[in-house]
């Protein structure tokens, strides 16, 4: 490691208002500093910033604080009742030591292209809100670790809309449990979302895949989607062309999942 100054703010205006690379979770940061891939000049640790962490229910949506645990979503009986799929991805990320320390927040600033939280945000179509703005999920998610957050500019909370129904699938990658290929798929009041994570630079929208489900929710539907991997992620896991059917088996079974 190296030298580096160290805050440890308690409440999210101070977090703001301090200068230095946020720490939540540390589940990306730390191993990163210690590789010497990040090298900050200053730490401001969000750990003790009570007024970021909670669960709120308020009529069709809930709200969830940023510093919020991935084991505290997977636990809470509000989510489990209001949006079920949601507490269900929280509960398969990573391994117990990492849902006990990861954050909800840290997960969306960090946008890994595997993380499985980006695709339960664009699925829904969740807000992302921070200290100075709110920004829909359409406009967070701009590339591989990229994010429409600015300098200094932290997440507070994020706000789901509680769908019709909703469901979440991912094939892991063994050792890390990240996903090679993980599907949220969404009946929103607007229409059907599928949001793909795992399987490009960042997590996206399946256009075809929507268009498809709007007409017809069937697996059927599904299967008539051709799936263009020109622009998939190959590597020593999967070929752009496996995660290309992966995608398509994956939503089929989540279709089905949701079908009476």
């Amino acid at each position: 490691m190296y030298a580096f100054s160290y805050s440890n703010p308690k409440t999210a205006a101070e977090a703001a208002a301090a200068s230095g690379q946020f720490l939540a979770g540390g589940q990306s940061l730390i191993p990163s500093m210690k590789l010497r891939l990040a090298q900050p000049g200053a730490i401001v640790d969000l750990n003790g910033a009570a007024d970021l962490v909670g669960i709120r229910v308020s009529g069709n949506q809930v709200e969830i604080g940023a510093m919020t645990r991935h084991a505290d979503v997977a636990a809470s009986r509000e989510v489990q009742a209001a949006i079920p799929a949601l507490a269900h991805l929280a509960g398969g990320i990573g391994d117990r030591q990492v849902r006990a320390r990861g954050t909800i927040g840290g997960s969306l600033a960090n946008n890994d292209p595997a993380a499985c939280y980006p695709s339960a945000v664009l699925g829904l179509g969740a807000t992302v809100v921070t200290n100075r703005r709110e920004i829909a999920a359409d406009d967070f998610f701009q590339g591989m670790y990229t994010t429409a957050l600015e300098e200094g500019e932290l997440i507070t909370a994020v706000r789901f809309p509680v769908p019709k129904a909703a469901a979440y699938l991912k094939f892991k990658q063994p050792a890390s449990r990240f996903a090679l290929v993980g599907v949220f798929v969404a009946q929103t009041a607007q229409g059907v979302r599928v949001a793909i994570t795992g399987a490009g630079l960042s997590v996206f929208r399946h256009a075809g895949l929507e268009a498809a489900l709007n007409q017809s929710f069937t697996p059927v539907a599904v299967a008539s989607v051709k799936i263009d991997d020109s622009e998939l992620n190959s590597d020593l896991h999967a070929s752009a062309r496996y995660r290309a059917q992966l995608i398509s088996v994956q939503t089929s079974r989540v279709v089905a999942a949701l079908t009476p």
